[in-house]
């Protein structure tokens, strides 16, 4: 057997595991489709089947092979696991919405799994119950990371999962570790994550929703992923307390699950207090809010302060965590105000959150680079070490994130490049990549609030979907896969 047979069937192994679990998540939907006797029904049969059995054989085939995984069989597993999934999610789609082409359904998967929420779907309201459901449960499942859920599993298969949580974990500082074993990390973060949902999955049917919607927008505000289950996404219920309980659920979704989890265990908020990534991100975000709203009045787009303040906290909050779901169609504000939204998305949820973007912690550590090579021109002596939360970062983690934004910068372009190739205008291009890498859904112009990914063509789509992949897992954990070094011995 040749080494690359050997270094790829222990993660093939995983994966057919990986495959098994999710396969069980389409009871969901199933349950859904059974006692709501909707259409959809006989596609749950077909696809849990097709997944079982995909899952099951790839398990048992490469079962002798099973080993301790290395760093990067890791990187392999997770670029695995996020554009495989979505294949198996695709099923229900493809096998109940006939006209739904495949690249059209990997793309709505995609956007789920991503917690991105960009959709090419319309007339939503109108697909069966169970549909919509399977759409928002994968935002869910996204939001946390299907291999967080993963990795808590694994040890009981005999296979480690720390070098799978390194892969996929967002930000800067990956090593930390709330736990001594990384699958009671993954545990605690999971039930934190669970506890939270059930929180807001109550308070948004205390404020007005049937189960089934709180269920569903709970899915999207946790995942901070922007599906909903009508076209109007929550401008359908134009109701003042659901936004409301929307707005702080994406605001607690978009701080890190670490904190969270250190506040709950020590039973204090001190740990906010003291953690400064979630003190930047609720200063900025909340800044920007009041800055639109006056913005908003400024120009006479709503006859009060009131009104213009309640549009902007809630497009703002959504845009800003990379949630992507709407009130009204900002589409229509004067420019400044959605262009600002969509720059917010780039970097204001906080590392460990279930938003996209670069993170709050880079900006941060960036912005401090700027301010120390200032220092550095003006007394070329001085010793000003770059500190977060007053402890000194390392010069490798600062080259990191320095490396990391050449990247991002880099894949922006290159991909809007692509878009503007494929025919469309320079706006639609620029946002719909900004929306897709930083895993937000609505961009501006064709595929804005109002509109939908349904009017791009496949080659455009594709790009999207690819956009939104790498963004989810940071670039790098995808992109080293296409250096030579990462196949060499």
């Amino acid at each position: 057997m040749s080494a690359l047979a050997r270094s790829l069937f222990p993660v093939m192994n995983v994966l057919g595991a990986i495959v098994l679990i999710f396969a069980i998540t389409m009871f969901v939907p199933l349950a859904f489709a059974f006692f709501g006797k909707d259409a959809a029904l006989p596609a749950y049969d077909n696809a849990i089947m097709i997944t079982l059995l995909s899952g099951g054989v790839l398990y048992l085939a490469t079962r002798r092979y099973r080993r301790e995984l290395q760093p990067r069989d890791g990187f392999l597993l997770v670029a695995l696991v996020w554009t495989v999934l979505p294949l198996f999610a695709t099923l229900p789609l493809l096998l109940h919405l006939r006209e739904l082409s495949f690249t059209d359904a990997y793309f709505e998967a995609m956007s789920g799994m991503t917690t991105s929420g960009g959709t090419v779907l319309t007339g939503i309201e109108n697909l069966p119950l169970s549909i919509n459901i399977w759409r928002h449960l994968l935002v869910w499942m996204g939001g946390m990371g299907i291999l967080v859920l993963a990795v808590a599993i694994l040890p009981m298969l005999g296979v480690g999962g720390s070098q799978v949580f390194k892969a996929e974990a967002t930000g800067v500082l990956k090593e930390h570790k709330l736990t001594p074993r990384i699958a009671e990390t993954a545990k605690g973060l999971y039930a934190i994550y669970f506890g939270i949902s059930v929180l807001c999955f109550v308070s948004l049917r205390w404020a007005g929703m049937s189960w089934p919607d709180a269920f569903m927008i709970m899915c999207s505000t946790m995942g901070l992923g922007g599906f909903a289950p009508y076209d109007a996404s929550i401008g359908h219920w134009d109701s003042r307390l659901i936004e409301t309980v929307v707005v702080v659920f994406m605001l607690i979704a978009g701080i890190n699950f670490s904190v969270h989890f250190l506040a709950w265990r020590r039973r204090s908020i001190r740990a906010y207090v003291t953690d400064p990534e979630a003190k930047a991100f609720i200063g900025v975000v909340l800044g920007a809010v009041v800055l639109i709203a006056v913005f908003l009045r400024w120009n006479e787009v709503y006859p009060d302060f009131a009104t213009a303040l309640r549009h902007a906290l809630f497009n703002t909050v959504s845009i800003a965590t990379t949630t992507g779901l709407v009130s009204v169609d900002y589409n229509q504000w004067p420019i400044f105000a959605p262009v600002l939204m969509l720059f917010l998305c780039c970097f204001a949820t906080s590392a460990g959150s279930t938003g996209g973007g670069i993170k709050m912690i880079r900006a941060l550590l960036l912005l401090k680079q700027a301010k120390r090579e200032f220092t550095r021109i003006l007394h070329p002596r001085v010793i000003n070490p770059v500190t977060v939360g007053g402890q000194p970062v390392e010069n490798n983690v600062i080259f990191a994130v320095l490396a990391f934004m050449l990247v991002y910068g880099g894949s922006i372009i290159a991909l809007t490049m692509l878009l503007l190739f494929s025919g469309l205008d320079v706006i639609t291009a620029f946002t719909a990549v900004i929306a897709s890498i930083n895993n937000t859904g609505p961009g501006l112009n064709e595929v804005g609030p109002a509109g939908n990914y349904q009017s791009l063509s496949d080659f455009a789509t594709w790009v999207c979907t690819f956009a939104m992949l790498i963004g989810r897992l940071e670039l790098f954990a995808v992109l080293v896969l296409f250096t030579p070094m990462f196949w060499r011995k």
